[in-house]
């Protein structure tokens, strides 16, 4: 049999690296030309990678969660005498055959599903000499012992727990590595929060006006095939309010110490999936109805809870807006979705007492928490964009240019 050594192959899109987030082999299993072996995450999609040729897994290279760099070696196979190696070796087909597809179950959870399997006893655990010396007098056998610490040393606890058969915290402990889509969630709200100086400003919104004039425009919308709730509302008076103020449109290039103003209105909506937080992106958000956003947003909301939404439709954002809708609390503080400057929080309407021409009466409340980057932004700059936003929901009416 021939060796061959398989490795990351160049997806596109200028992808340098992929995670490891499951394989659909292990070593000794005979595999056949095309079947699935290794699914990768890159910063662009999720790719299934086939076999290249028939062979048997001879040594697999990277653990789950472990990140490789395109060109390197993650597999090796023997090949069978009829296969041709050489072909493999050349082929191209690596990237043709990684289907790229946002999942909408976090790659790998097969992995999780019902209890872990039991330890294999290893020839010699991992003890201090005094642990050692511990589980002899005790008569404990250390490769019968699963270690708590990360670093799967016995501890002299566990020797202890055992020769008394009683169970360690371990035992009332499950370990799951954060691979895929979670991974990638987390790198990114870890890197926000330690690059951007968040602060958010909070206000009031009397939403009256825009409860009624949705409900005197859903049943058209229905009409249409169309679902229209509040959100179409609050993003198209973001995107109406952001040209006033272009510093909440722009980005920071953190390598070159320059602000970036956009002059497009690409809004990210933040959508919660069974893999995690997802933010799909309505591109031009001003040239686009009311009902035309409402339907875009619908579409894209829905593609990313299946696991179809495409990766064009995840990049670009100038601006993001996160609605728990309603489980939206009495207040949160976004996390900015970097490298964008804003981000707006909406939040549950709520029957609350208001003032109107000095009297007291009870409206449709809800708050609205704008999260921004201290840095670029100043509090007034963001305090006048809010009370913009909050201006048109107050009169909804402009937002709705004619009768639909």
């Amino acid at each position: 049999m021939a060796r061959l050594d398989f490795k990351l192959p160049d997806v596109g899109e200028g992808v340098t690296e992929g995670e490891i987030v499951e394989w659909f082999v292990a070593v000794g299993d005979s595999v056949a030309e095309d079947d699935p072996m290794v699914e990768v995450m890159t910063d662009k999609a999720t790719v299934t990678i086939g076999a290249p040729c028939e062979g048997r897994v001879e040594r697999i290279c990277f653990e789950v969660g472990a990140v490789a760099q395109v060109g390197q070696v993650i597999l090796t196979l023997e090949s069978k005498p009829d296969s041709d190696p050489d072909s493999a070796r050349r082929s191209s087909l690596p990237p043709a055959a990684a289907v790229g597809q946002i999942r909408n179950q976090v790659p790998g959870a097969a992995l999780f599903q019902g209890p872990p399997p039991a330890s294999a006893p290893v020839a010699k655990p991992l003890a201090t000499p005094a642990v050692r010396r511990l589980a002899q007098e005790l008569g404990v056998d250390l490769g019968q012992i699963s270690p708590s610490r990360t670093d799967g040393r016995v501890t002299a606890v566990e020797v202890r727990a055992a020769a008394t058969g009683e169970q360690t915290p371990a035992a009332f402990e499950e370990r799951q590595p954060i691979v895929g889509i979670r991974r990638a969630i987390a790198e990114r709200m870890h890197r926000s929060k330690t690059t951007a100086a968040h602060f958010t400003f909070v206000e009031e919104c009397d939403a009256s006006a825009l409860v009624q004039l949705r409900e005197r425009l859903a049943p058209k919308a229905d009409r249409r095939g169309i679902r229209l709730t509040y959100l179409p509302f609050i993003v198209k008076a973001v995107a109406d309010a952001l040209p006033n103020h272009p510093v909440l449109n722009a980005a920071v290039d953190e390598r070159s110490h320059e602000l970036i103003y956009k002059k497009y209105y690409n809004i990210g909506v933040a959508t919660a999936t069974e893999s995690g937080l997802m933010v799909p992106v309505v591109h031009q958000v001003d040239r686009l109805s009311l009902f035309e956003l409402a339907a875009r947003i619908e579409r894209l909301s829905q593609s990313a809870r299946d696991g179809t939404i495409a990766p064009e439709d995840l990049r670009g954002s100038t601006f993001t807006v996160t609605s728990l809708g309603k489980r939206g609390g009495l207040l949160a503080t976004p996390i900015l979705h970097h490298p964008e400057l804003g981000i707006l929080g909406v939040h549950r309407i709520k029957d609350k007492p208001v003032v109107r021409d000095g009297k007291i009466t009870v409206g449709k409340v809800m708050l609205l928490s704008l999260s921004l980057d201290h840095r670029i932004i100043d509090g007034h700059v963001g305090a006048e964009f809010a009370y913009d936003v909050i201006e048109t929901l107050e009169n909804p009416e402009r937002l709705v240019d004619e009768e639909p």
